[in-house]
Protein backbone atom coordinates (compact mmCIF):
# COMPACT_ATOMS: atom_id res chain seq x y z
CA UNK A 1 0.00 0.00 0.00
CA UNK A 2 1.54 3.36 -1.11
CA UNK A 3 1.86 5.98 1.37
CA UNK A 4 0.84 8.78 -1.52
CA UNK A 5 -2.27 7.74 -4.04
CA UNK A 6 -3.90 9.62 -6.80
CA UNK A 7 -6.00 12.64 -6.27
CA UNK A 8 -4.24 13.46 -2.85
CA UNK A 9 -3.29 16.98 -2.60
CA UNK A 10 1.11 16.74 -1.59
CA UNK A 11 3.15 19.71 -1.05
CA UNK A 12 6.86 19.72 -2.82
CA UNK A 13 9.56 19.95 -0.30
CA UNK A 14 12.51 20.03 -2.34
CA UNK A 15 13.55 21.22 -5.89
CA UNK A 16 12.29 23.94 -8.42
CA UNK A 17 8.72 23.81 -7.22
CA UNK A 18 9.50 23.82 -3.60
CA UNK A 19 6.39 25.09 -1.04
CA UNK A 20 4.00 24.64 -3.91
CA UNK A 21 1.06 22.18 -4.02
CA UNK A 22 -0.78 20.05 -6.42
CA UNK A 23 -3.15 17.18 -6.57
CA UNK A 24 -1.77 13.68 -7.62
CA UNK A 25 -2.23 13.00 -11.22
CA UNK A 26 -0.54 9.33 -11.51
CA UNK A 27 1.56 7.56 -9.51
CA UNK A 28 4.24 5.01 -10.64
CA UNK A 29 5.16 2.71 -7.55
CA UNK A 30 7.66 0.56 -9.14
CA UNK A 31 9.83 3.45 -9.91
CA UNK A 32 8.75 5.74 -6.83
CA UNK A 33 7.49 8.83 -8.91
CA UNK A 34 4.69 10.59 -8.90
CA UNK A 35 2.76 13.18 -11.87
CA UNK A 36 1.46 16.55 -10.03
CA UNK A 37 -1.02 19.04 -11.41
CA UNK A 38 0.47 22.38 -12.85
CA UNK A 39 4.04 21.23 -11.42
CA UNK A 40 7.32 20.39 -12.19
CA UNK A 41 6.62 21.51 -16.03
CA UNK A 42 9.09 20.52 -18.80
CA UNK A 43 9.34 21.54 -22.46
CA UNK A 44 9.12 18.57 -24.78
CA UNK A 45 10.01 18.68 -28.64
CA UNK A 46 7.20 16.71 -30.48
CA UNK A 47 7.94 15.11 -33.22
CA UNK A 48 5.47 14.82 -36.30
CA UNK A 49 4.47 11.40 -36.71
CA UNK A 50 1.78 8.79 -37.78
CA UNK A 51 1.99 7.13 -35.11
CA UNK A 52 1.25 9.22 -32.84
CA UNK A 53 -1.08 11.60 -34.59
CA UNK A 54 0.42 14.69 -34.67
CA UNK A 55 0.57 16.09 -38.39
CA UNK A 56 3.29 19.12 -37.43
CA UNK A 57 6.20 18.96 -34.81
CA UNK A 58 5.70 21.17 -31.91
CA UNK A 59 7.00 22.32 -28.35
CA UNK A 60 4.75 21.41 -26.29
CA UNK A 61 4.95 22.37 -22.49
CA UNK A 62 3.88 19.46 -19.97
CA UNK A 63 4.45 17.90 -16.27
CA UNK A 64 6.98 15.51 -16.32
CA UNK A 65 7.26 12.66 -12.39
CA UNK A 66 8.86 14.07 -9.74
CA UNK A 67 10.30 11.44 -7.00
CA UNK A 68 7.94 10.76 -4.57
CA UNK A 69 10.47 11.65 -1.36
CA UNK A 70 9.96 15.27 -2.64
CA UNK A 71 6.54 15.77 -1.75
CA UNK A 72 4.61 15.34 1.61
CA UNK A 73 0.66 14.69 1.71
CA UNK A 74 -1.98 17.83 2.45
CA UNK A 75 -4.30 17.31 5.03
CA UNK A 76 -6.42 19.97 6.37
CA UNK A 77 -3.66 22.33 4.61
CA UNK A 78 -0.82 21.19 6.95
CA UNK A 79 2.00 18.33 5.48
CA UNK A 80 2.18 15.17 7.44
CA UNK A 81 3.69 12.16 7.54
CA UNK A 82 1.77 9.12 6.60
CA UNK A 83 1.28 5.84 8.72
CA UNK A 84 -0.87 2.93 8.86
CA UNK A 85 -3.84 1.31 10.92
CA UNK A 86 -5.05 -2.02 10.99
CA UNK A 87 -8.43 -2.71 12.22
CA UNK A 88 -9.50 -5.89 11.72
CA UNK A 89 -9.11 -6.61 7.60
CA UNK A 90 -9.16 -3.27 6.88
CA UNK A 91 -6.02 -0.88 6.77
CA UNK A 92 -6.16 2.81 6.62
CA UNK A 93 -3.67 5.64 5.93
CA UNK A 94 -3.46 7.88 9.02
CA UNK A 95 -1.87 11.59 9.13
CA UNK A 96 0.48 11.10 11.70
CA UNK A 97 0.50 14.57 13.15
CA UNK A 98 -3.20 14.88 13.44
CA UNK A 99 -4.20 10.75 13.93
CA UNK A 100 -6.83 11.55 11.21
CA UNK A 101 -7.82 8.97 8.79
CA UNK A 102 -7.11 9.59 5.36
CA UNK A 103 -10.12 8.20 3.16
Amino acid sequence: MNKIKKDDMVRVITGKDKGKDGKVIAVDSKKRKVLVEGLNIVTVHQKAGKTKGATESAIVKKEAYIDISNVMLLVDGKVTRVGFKVDGDNKYRVAKKTGKVIK
